[in-house]
């Protein structure tokens, strides 16, 4: 392993840390619905976090997506919204699920298929394939498979060890559908980072440090994401009549809810900060970015819920699965991140 595909792969990682974190402000709010501090979280995360990261890192980006055909940004857009789509999607899949096993099999199957899919489009998959590395991929790819399903297993018997506390609502059926709903559609948002690799050439060759040249395709893309998301947010606010808390509520100040939204954005951001930094350093085969990401976010995510107690009622054979299923993922991890330099 070189040291840029292993340094690579370390800014890959403060990401999916970043990515697995983002959800823990959400407890701090009060008295606001899901769509309320989804609403405000999406606002930071798809659109002012991007815009200021822009900003800042890439000076004259607008001039520079302003010679992209309408034709790549409309498509890129269109692809965010379908991931805005999923996004909302994916709360139902842990509604019937439950935390542990929907989050594993969604960004599991997210994973798998965000990896495969956008290289399969543009040709490199194949010539990957016909090399030493594809080999390498493909048994990375098995692997963290693998290290989900033992992920997956550990939180069913989780969730179904937690007895009269257990969510009523768990109905395994329906979870199921939604998961493969959200594997599918989310591997829109992996592809629609690959369709913007011309943008990403452009803002290089007009001086762009190349460690963040994908953030402006971050910024069409989430554009779409939050277009998609407000419109359900709203309608869900006017519908339950909570548009009123987003500028008053009770025994609190408001303003505390939208400092833990927009912690929750940034955090959430952040992750594509440093995952787009680690891409940069991933060679010709920069695709496999996406699996690692995915398998370290699951591994970040549990160990958050270690943290937190959700593991804490939990019998011995049942974290010995989750153990197991972590250690996988990050050896898949590791894997999948050298299979491009093969």
């Amino acid at each position: 392993m070189t040291f840029e595909l292993l340094f690579g792969i370390g800014l890959i990682a403060i990401g999916a840390f970043s990515s697995g974190s983002f959800s823990i402000p959400f407890g701090k709010t009060r008295n606001w619905a899901w769509e309320n501090y989804w609403l405000i979280y999406s606002l930071f995360a798809y659109v002012i976090v991007p815009v200021v990261a822009c900003y800042v890192f890439c000076p004259g980006f607008l001039n520079v997506l302003s010679g992209v055909p309408a034709q790549t940004l409309g498509w890129i857009f269109l692809l965010g919204i379908i991931y805005g789509i999923c996004n909302l999607t994916f709360g139902l899949s842990l509604r019937y699920l439950g935390l542990s096993l929907g989050f594993s099999l969604s960004l599991g199957l997210m994973m798998i298929l965000g990896t495969i899919i956008p290289p399969a489009i543009d040709g490199r998959l194949n010539i990957l394939l016909q090399q030493s590395g594809g080999t390498m991929l493909i048994a990375g790819l098995l692997i963290a498979a693998v290290g989900i399903v033992l992920s997956g297993y550990a939180g069913y018997r989780k969730d179904k060890g937690a007895g009269p506390e257990a969510n009523p609502e768990l109905n395994f059926g329906k979870g199921l559908v939604l998961v493969f709903f959200v594997g599918i559609t989310g591997a829109s948002q992996a592809l629609g980072i690959e369709q913007g690799t011309g943008i990403s050439s452009a803002l290089v060759a007009s001086g762009i440090d190349p460690l963040f040249q994908t953030l402006p395709v971050f910024f069409v893309l989430f554009g779409g994401s939050f277009w998609a998301t407000a419109i359900w947010c709203l309608f869900l606010s006017k519908k339950n009549n909570n548009l009123k808390v987003f500028v008053k509520t009770k025994d609190i100040a408001v303003s505390s809810n939208y400092l833990y939204c927009g912690l929750a954005g940034f955090l959430w951001f952040v992750n594509f900060i440093f995952y787009g930094m680690g891409k940069s350093r991933m060679g010709e085969f920069s695709f496999t970015a996406w699996g690692i990401l995915m398998s370290l976010t699951i591994v970040f995510a549990t160990l958050w819920g270690l943290y937190r107690g959700e593991w804490k009622a939990t019998d011995t054979k049942t974290k010995a699965w989750m153990y197991a299923g972590l250690v996988v993922l990050v050896a898949a991890s590791f894997i999948i991140g050298m299979s491009g330099g093969e």
